[in-house]
């Protein structure tokens, strides 16, 4: 039985990694030829089989370019992008350095315009695609200590509604996931043990969800189901947005 990417040409930053390992996985379990382009990816050619690393610096437009370069030289289309590539630190506003905050800025914002951008001309070019760039909650609501991270992904958030609306006429769809607090190396860095029992106090399903959790909304959002979506949120959390992490329960 045919999956349900069967044929389709992804790419996903942070590929090697957390939720963007997890999604590039069930990608190819669909049937996808899956690029996982990872800043810690050895590869700077395309190999053979059904899940490929490629080494990629998000935040770097030439690096970009040689991705989706190699990918629609390759392929001749891309189909799908999602966006996973990320990076995040908690630290109270008033001791946010500058260059922590840029950083941030760079590989979270900065680097999902950057590959849409490249993949939407990729896509243009072949008739339509599929975007989808992953936020958080925390580009939803003002958790504490996220003055940086939450910055980022509450740009990534507008940006993509943005994007949506200028590439609808291309055939384009680009749509958000924004998920809660997902058990992933980088959470396990930003999450102390206290941090971690505030998330749960907070979370309705009172959990941290499994990365593979994030990847099936993700295949939904790139599947031909989800063919009329597009400028979308879909919150993966918990139901925590209905609760959500405030100063006042730090």
């Amino acid at each position: 039985m045919s999956g349900k990417l069967q044929g389709k040409i992804a790419i996903v930053t942070g590929g090697l990694s957390g939720i963007g390992e997890a999604i590039a996985r069930r990608m190819a379990a669909e049937g996808a030829i899956v690029i996982a382009a990872d800043l810690t990816a050895d590869a700077v050619t395309l190999g053979e089989g059904t899940l490929l690393p490629f080494q990629v610096d998000v935040a770097d437009e030439a690096s970009v370019a040689r991705l989706v370069g190699a990918v629609t030289a390759r392929y001749g289309r891309l189909d799908c992008v999602v966006n996973s590539a990320g990076i995040g630190k908690d630290i109270p506003f008033l001791d946010t350095p500058l260059a922590v905050f840029d950083r941030i800025i760079a590989v979270n914002l900065r680097g999902s315009f950057i590959i849409g951008q490249a993949a939407a001309h990729a896509m243009r070019r072949a008739g339509g695609g599929v975007i989808v760039n992953i936020a958080s909650v925390s580009g939803m609501t003002g958790n504490v200590g996220r003055s940086a991270y939450g910055a980022s992904k509450g740009g990534v958030v507008l940006l993509s509604r943005v994007m949506a609306v200028d590439l609808a006429q291309y055939n384009i769809r680009v749509n958000v996931l924004a998920p809660g607090p997902v058990d992933t190396p980088l959470v396990a860095q930003m999450h102390s043990s206290q941090i971690r029992e505030r998330w749960i106090e907070q979370t309705p399903m009172r959990r941290y969800a499994a990365p593979d959790e994030m990847a099936g909304a993700v295949v939904f959002l790139c599947s031909d189901d989800a063919g009329y979506i597009t400028g979308h949120v879909l919150a993966a959390d918990g139901g925590f947005l209905a609760s959500g992490l405030t100063a006042a329960s730090a």
